[in-house]
């Protein structure tokens, strides 16, 4: 009818009644770009695309729209980005040296470039504690004479592996009957194999003694105890070609270590929105309850050494809460473990 104007009135009553009406959002924003409003349409489709629940089935008719919608939203995200980068040039130099990786981050999620990823444990979240994916070395001192170990327990690593893919135990063993979700593929498989040093707080006597040098530079390592949770020490070996889907860990009072030990080109790891390399001898700390995954696409194995620690950031009194409200869950149903992947 050619009436852009009532249009917009009628758009604007709907949208007065109806804030998120996923359509009204879509023919407004649509209307906005036709009258040449191009960064407020991309602030209308993009308040449209939020409106859509994480993995749901569009229908056929409507996937067109929603696809110029993401397009719109992403020409305006370029636009912007180019627009802002030109101002923090100046900001950029009188900064030179400094660590702006926090502020690039959150420059990266304004611009859609990286969702905003928060710990989601499957079992107890803390309060409080930070949402940081990878840690300060320094806040772990310990971390030096476990790295200067490296060739020692890489050297009894492979002895283990000399004893063929029976020595080792699947990570993923969900029992008969449990949603296996993403672990559909790996569960029940050796594709990713653990040999486990200590299991959820349980040392294994044989395991320790067959790595002897091993289990003397862990005695420095300040375990993480918790009741039928912690501490965990593994070899963790995952085969060639073989991905762990994205996932959490069970707890954010703990943070899990990896020293690397056989790291074949093409392999890589992401904890929430950052991506790194293992390095042999090289340990990192993150915090498992960030949506994290990892992948070997080498032709070989990949292999390291996995522990867990307590968050620095937990007074000794909130150390003894945890352990022992676990220690109570543990004991309320049967003994079993509360912990999970």
């Amino acid at each position: 009818m050619r009436r852009p104007a009532d249009e917009l009135a009628a758009l604007d009553q709907l949208l007065a009644l109806e804030p998120r009406h996923l359509r009204g959002l879509l023919q407004k924003a649509s209307l906005l770009e036709l009258r040449g409003e191009s960064r407020t349409a991309a602030a209308f489709y993009r308040t449209a695309l939020q409106t859509i629940p994480p993995g749901v089935e569009l229908p056929p008719t409507l996937r067109p729209v929603i696809q110029q919608a993401r397009d719109a939203a992403a020409a305006n995200n370029a636009a912007l980005e180019a627009f802002l980068e030109d101002r923090l040039r100046g900001v950029r130099e009188r900064h030179a040296g400094e660590s702006l990786g926090r502020a690039d981050r959150c420059l990266a999620t304004l611009l859609q470039r990286t969702p905003i990823y928060r710990q989601r444990p499957t079992f107890m979240y803390f309060p409080q504690l930070p949402t940081i994916e990878f840690y300060d070395r320094a806040d772990f001192p310990w971390l030096d004479a476990l790295e200067a170990a490296t060739d020692d327990i890489r050297a009894e690593l492979v002895g283990v592996l000399a004893g063929g893919a029976a020595t080792l135990d699947p990570y993923v063993a969900m029992p008969k009957g449990a949603p296996l979700d993403q672990w559909r593929e790996l569960n029940h498989s050796r594709r990713w194999g653990v040999y486990f040093l200590w299991k959820e707080g349980v040392p294994y006597p044989e395991h320790l003694a067959r790595c002897p040098r091993t289990a003397e530079a862990l005695a420095a390592w300040p375990r993480c105890g918790i009741p039928r949770c912690a501490p965990t020490a593994v070899f963790s070996i995952l085969d060639a070609r073989t991905r762990i889907p994205p996932h959490t860990g069970v707890n954010n009072a703990r943070l899990i270590v990896h020293l690397p030990l056989i790291v074949p080109p093409g392999c890589g790891f992401r904890v929430g929105g950052e991506r790194r390399e293992w390095h042999p001898g090289r340990a990192f700390v993150f915090n498992d309850t960030i949506e994290h995954e990892a992948w070997n696409d080498s032709d070989a194995p990949r292999a390291v050494l996995i522990l867990d620690v307590w968050s620095p950031y937990l007074t000794a009194a909130e150390r003894d809460m945890v352990a022992a409200i676990a220690d109570g869950v543990g004991e309320f149903y049967g003994g079993a473990a509360p912990g999970a992947i």
